[in-house]
């Protein structure tokens, strides 16, 4: 066996063997293939897909690359989610809260921002002290004590994946959904947990744009997730617009406790419930995915889920004062307003550009290597359908960077778009699949 061997088949169109994909992922973790040659395996890859037999052997070995956390020893069912980017998609925060409040395990292995869509990573870090570097055994025990985990993936946690993805990124490769499932699922399992709840995003801020590609990717997420045994449901859900009012480290931090304190946007609600819904009916402590929402609602109503996330924070390191006393926080050093171009009804906020445009404020990174400025971001003032006059104030936009500001503000005045008579806005949850989709 040899990789040109493999390689060739693969260029060929030919159905990889368990024992050839566990050959490449091997060999490429321990050193033994070079870049170049796995940069070809990787675009046969990109251009001849692969079969769901072959993706799941994908998963398999680049899960067993490393360690997967055994938390059998902690009393539950563990239910994670996982979303595929967008832009003000803060949900992993308050739901993590919400689901630990209702007695779900909630282990979490996050990730950075990449590209315009923003991370949970770097979100949890805006808070002073807030640690996402936990070994694997210190992770074990904070699930079992809060109930509730949140860290940033080890150098033990798929190492494949680390190695593969960092490949990826500079061989266009990216968007190949037997890769994208693969990369995703050996994360999700090497956590430990019993099930799973996706959000799959589709529009102009998510990274699979068209409907057909983002329930391709849904269904190819859960079949993995069926067959390792762990039960799985995926929503596809609307990212043409950004998802509540704030964009940005520290701002979604803010927008998080307002959620948690039952004053959160309905449009982040709505998806907020939704997915905490269906991970308390996967963790088995309601009857149907409508009672976990209900179970959800009340978590937030009755200030339980506020307190789990103060608890959070606390076992994490993190400085409780500052979620309790928000005004307290550092604010940027400039800020600038978006006005109305024209008089009518919004009829575009398009996702992509917020979110790059929150980028260059100093929100997300430019470069691997980028520092991320936690105060930097937008607040929208308004949504799709809203009606609004020339010269309104549409969104507040906060940098500390000047010059950063007018970019900004340049690239979001094409952002927007206008109409004479009343819209709807854009449905969120688009379609809830599972393994009956298959």
């Amino acid at each position: 066996m040899t990789a040109y061997e493999i390689i060739s088949a693969k260029r060929d169109r030919q159905t990889l063997s368990d024992d050839e994909i566990a050959f490449m992922i091997n060999g490429f973790t321990a050193g033994r293939i070079p870049d170049y040659q796995f940069a070809a395996l990787l675009m046969a890859i990109f251009l001849n897909g692969m079969t769901p037999v072959e993706t799941k052997s994908l998963t398999e070995h680049m899960l067993y690359s490393g360690i997967v956390a055994d938390l059998s020893t902690v009393p539950g069912i563990k239910v994670d989610k996982h979303s595929t980017g967008g832009v003000g998609d803060k949900v992993s925060i308050p739901l993590a809260a919400i689901v630990a409040a209702a007695g779900v395990p909630v282990p979490m292995i996050s990730g950075r921002g990449l590209g315009h869509t923003g991370g949970t990573l770097d979100k949890l870090q805006s808070i002073p002290g807030f640690r996402i570097d936990y070994s694997i055994d210190e992770y074990k025990k904070k699930v079992a004590l809060t109930g509730a985990c949140l860290i940033g993936q080890t150098a033990s946690i798929a190492p494949a994946d680390k190695k593969i993805y960092a490949l990826r990124d500079v061989t266009a490769t990216v968007q190949s959904i037997p890769l994208i499932t693969a990369s995703i699922m050996s994360k999700k399992l090497a956590e430990g947990i019993d099930a799973l709840v996706l959000d799959v995003k589709t529009g102009r801020g998510a990274f699979m744009q068209k409907i057909d590609d983002s329930r391709d990717l849904a269904k190819n997420l859960i079949a993995v997730g069926e067959r390792f045994g762990k039960p799985t449901i995926a929503y596809i859900t609307n990212m043409d617009q950004p998802l509540g009012r704030m964009i940005g480290n520290w701002l979604e931090i803010r927008e998080s406790i307002d959620c948690l304190q039952d004053k959160g946007p309905a449009d982040l609600m709505q998806v907020t419930h939704q997915l905490c819904g269906a991970m308390i009916y996967l963790g088995q402590k309601a009857v149907s995915i409508e009672a976990g929402i209900e179970i959800s609602k009340l978590m937030v109503h009755s200030g339980k889920a506020w307190q789990k996330f103060i608890d959070i924070v606390r076992s994490q390191e993190g400085d409780s004062h500052v979620l309790e006393h928000p005004e307290t926080y550092p604010r940027a050093k400039f800020q600038s307003e978006l006005k109305a171009d024209d008089s009518g009804y919004l009829s575009r906020l398009d996702a992509l550009e917020f979110g790059l445009a929150s980028v260059q404020l100093g929100a997300g990174r430019m470069q691997a290597a980028d520092p991320v400025n936690p105060k930097a971001g937008i607040e929208l003032h308004y949504k799709i359908g809203a009606k609004v006059e020339q010269g309104q104030v549409l969104a507040t936009l906060f940098s500390d960077d000047e010059e950063a500001l007018n970019r900004a503000l340049d690239r979001l005045s094409k952002a927007v778009g206008y109409a004479a008579s009343p819209l709807a806005a854009p449905p969120l949850l688009i379609e809830m699949l599972d393994k009956n989709s298959l």
